[in-house]
């Protein structure tokens, strides 16, 4: 299953064209495509009109839910985060890496389009859609 990100649901609802958003249209045909809580929370939040709201929150809520945090998540996610520190990365925001180390451990292939994933592929085994 696919999940994705914030940075992809953004782009996809401002109307904005790129690899990721033409990806995001495909798998939505195919499916399924999943949306985690945290990722939910992050693109409803930033609707200004009610009505686009609205029909964003229908779509959303139609699709496959994944709860991405939880303790056991938060402690790998905490373990991920020092791993990529020793290799000299330093994760700018904690939600991605509960998102990717979320996907790691349940199997889920993350889209998006944030280069703050690239070393959580390239060091801790985030699978991503090419």
């Amino acid at each position: 299953m696919v999940l994705v990100d914030t940075s992809v649901w953004i782009d996809y609802f401002n109307g904005a064209a790129s690899r990721q958003t033409n990806q995001l249209d495909e798998l939505l045909q195919k499916g399924p495509v999943a949306i985690g809580d945290l990722i939910l929370a992050e693109v409803l939040q930033g609707f200004r009109l009610e009505r686009d709201y609205h029909r964003a929150r229908s779509l959303l809520l139609d699709l496959p839910f994944e709860a991405l945090g939880g303790r056991d998540i938060a402690l790998k996610a905490a373990d991920n985060y020092r791993t990529l520190r020793r290799h000299g990365v330093t994760v700018r925001k904690t939600i991605d890496a509960i998102i990717a180390t979320a996907c790691i451990v349940k199997g889920l292939t993350l889209l998006h389009d944030d280069r703050d994933f690239d070393p959580m592929e390239r060091w801790l085994g985030l699978k991503v859609v090419r």
